[in-house]
């Protein structure tokens, strides 16, 4: 499961998560992991798109967290990725995580290993940063007992 922020513009419009060109770069980093976007269940802390796009209040989040617990309960996920800073707060109840220093260290969310690292959104604007956050998701992998497919050549 992948965890996000909240609905952006493209996603308000759509009615999905992670469109847009992050919706290709989530695309893209499932498919090198070796699933399908449709076999991962990509869901946001936020349900709707805060005004102004701005980031969600702990308030709000919290107010979303029933909805989330739900859909937590319903997908049983043997692993939880949170893709940013504001989504793991909000999983974690913890307003003062910094993803900069616990991107890449397990947490756990009543009993589901939680894999924190970098939004798509920021990525895009560090490309640098992807090799951190591909060797977070290898670290999901080996937690699903996993390894990247071979790529092509």
């Amino acid at each position: 499961m992948i965890v996000g922020e909240a609905p952006g513009q493209d996603e308000d419009a759509s009615g999905h998560p992670f469109v847009g060109r992050s919706g290709a770069l989530v695309t893209k980093m499932i498919e090198a992991m070796g699933y399908t976007r449709q076999s991962v269940f990509i869901a946001n802390v936020c349900k709707c798109r805060p005004p102004d796009n701005r980031t969600p209040k702990p308030e709000e989040m919290a107010a979303c967290m029933p909805y989330l617990k739900g859909q937590i309960q319903l997908v049983r996920p043997r692993v939880i990725v949170a893709f940013g800073a504001v989504a793991l707060r909000g999983l974690m109840g913890n307003s003062k995580l910094e993803i900069s220093k616990v991107r890449g260290i397990w947490h756990d969310f009543e009993g589901i290993p939680v894999m924190p690292t970098y939004h798509p959104a920021y990525l895009l604007r560090n490309p640098g940063a992807k090799r951190v956050v591909w060797n977070d998701l290898l670290l999901v992998l080996a937690r699903l007992g996993r390894t990247p497919p071979q790529r092509q050549k």
